[in-house]
């Protein structure tokens, strides 16, 4: 598929994909006329990465993400050096803090509608 589709499909803009490619997040195929070529796997590859984006992953951690994800895992936990696992760490951290962020508003929302004659419209 061409990169058109691909964003209609995964409601990232052609530009943001564009840039993906250009951070080394996604490669796509190239046809003989130099045409981006994109796979079903990709579609799926867009979505995990607009997602972990949106959650405020920044594209350099994506990119590790991906690799820790991915199938080169094994070598990469038996090369990690002590700088990256430190590094890995903090982030963790302050994923940790995004996360307690965000539970604490899902609940206040939550605790909000449900004093509401809305309540119905959430699943808790």
């Amino acid at each position: 598929m061409k990169i058109g589709e691909l964003s209609r499909r995964t409601g990232v803009a052609t530009r943001l994909l564009r840039y993906y490619e250009e951070q080394g997040l996604l490669r796509p195929e190239r046809s003989g006329n130099g045409y981006r070529a994109y796979t079903e796997a990709d579609v799926e590859l867009v979505d995990r990465i607009a997602l972990l984006i949106r959650s405020g992953v920044p594209t350099r951690l994506v990119s590790v993400l991906l690799d820790l994800e991915g199938e080169r895992a094994p070598e990469l936990a038996a090369t990690c050096t002590a700088d990256v696992a430190q590094l890995l760490v903090a982030e963790l951290t302050q994923l940790d803090a995004r996360i307690d962020c965000l539970t604490r508003t899902r609940q206040t929302i939550l605790g909000f509608l449900a004093r509401t004659e809305h309540a119905a419209l959430v699943a808790q």
